[in-house]
């Protein structure tokens, strides 16, 4: 199980945000690749970064501060990457930058082919994004929700060849209510392929609650504000979950 990191980028400063929210930003740092240094120190193995500016904008907007935490990470550790991306130009250069795995959302969902095209240009490089609530996918930075079933479309998906599903529960993102476990338990169940956990992770009882049904298909959880305000020691966080999952 691992716990991955959200470095959530607007105007080149780390922030979290409630619910999705724009005007609700919360600076947690100006300088988002020393944010990055200070998570590998504490032992993550993967990072995930999100574009703010860029989703709700529909191009990357925060790249000097990508490229600098691409810089500080070098090779050590895989860093996945989300926001903004609608075409298969930006995709290859966010690959080329150095970025592992690109995170396609809103995108997905409003333009299948593109997803299906991505997935056959970069084969183990796209993972898709859906944030859901009451089991229905929601798109735009969560302002439209759609009729689209979570579960069947995340089946669709994993056929184009999609890498892994992150699966947000929007209700609870940033809100540090508790992870939605019986949601992405179903959603796991449902998939071959891996699902990562997001939002609402806040204590070290949900990272515990994740680790107990891991196997279920369940490979990571994300986890922000709850890092950034201290209520999760990530540390201690990722090591009780690699006891209670049988990593070393």
């Amino acid at each position: 199980m691992l716990l991955i990191p959200a470095i959530d980028l607007k105007d080149g400063h780390c922030v979290r945000l409630k619910q999705g929210a724009m005007d609700d930003a919360t600076v947690f740092s100006e300088n988002p690749a020393a944010m990055a240094r200070h998570w590998i120190e504490q032992g993550a193995r993967r990072l995930h970064l999100v574009d703010l500016n860029g989703a709700f904008a529909g191009k990357p907007k925060n790249e000097p501060a990508i490229k600098a935490i691409l810089k500080e990470v070098g090779d050590e550790i895989p860093v996945q990457l989300g926001g903004g991306i609608r075409d298969l130009d930006t995709i290859e250069r966010c690959l080329d930058d150095g970025v592992s795995y690109v995170i396609i959302g809103t995108a997905a969902v409003k333009n299948p082919g593109f997803l299906h095209d991505a997935c056959t240009a970069f084969p183990g490089h796209i993972i898709v994004g859906l944030d859901a609530k009451d089991g229905k996918v929601a798109v735009d930075g969560w302002s439209k929700m759609t009729g689209h079933d979570v579960i069947d479309l995340a089946k669709k998906f994993e056929d184009y060849g999609v890498e892994a599903v992150i699966y947000t529960d929007i209700g609870r993102d940033g809100m540090l209510t508790g992870v939605n476990v019986e949601a992405t338990v179903k959603l796991a169940q449902a998939l071959r392929i891996p699902v990562i956990a997001s939002g609402g992770i806040a204590s070290m009882a949900d990272v515990e609650a994740l680790c107990a049904v891991a196997e279920e298909g369940i490979m990571g959880a994300i986890a922000g504000r709850a890092l950034y305000e201290g209520k999760l020691d990530f540390a201690a966080a990722q090591a009780r979950a690699d006891a209670l999952t049988g990593q070393d």
